[in-house]
């Protein structure tokens, strides 16, 4: 009989604890801000005039 008691009121307390954890999500989702997702009208391009990877230094094989 204690189990089925038990049993009993963790399924109790585990149904108020999504019950309220659902209210107080949804409650909040009035005032929340939408992201703006949208693409500009027009591309903006910044590209540097020199774009290209340095180069270093050939060696030679003379040792200085």
């Amino acid at each position: 009989m204690r189990k089925r008691m038990l049993r009993s009121v963790l399924v109790a307390a585990f149904s108020a604890v999504v019950a309220f954890g659902t209210l107080s999500g949804l409650s909040g989702a009035k005032g929340d801000v939408r992201a703006d997702s949208s693409w500009p009208a027009s591309a903006v391009t910044s590209v540097a005039e020199d774009s290209s990877w340095p180069v270093p230094p050939v060696d030679d094989g003379t040792g200085s």
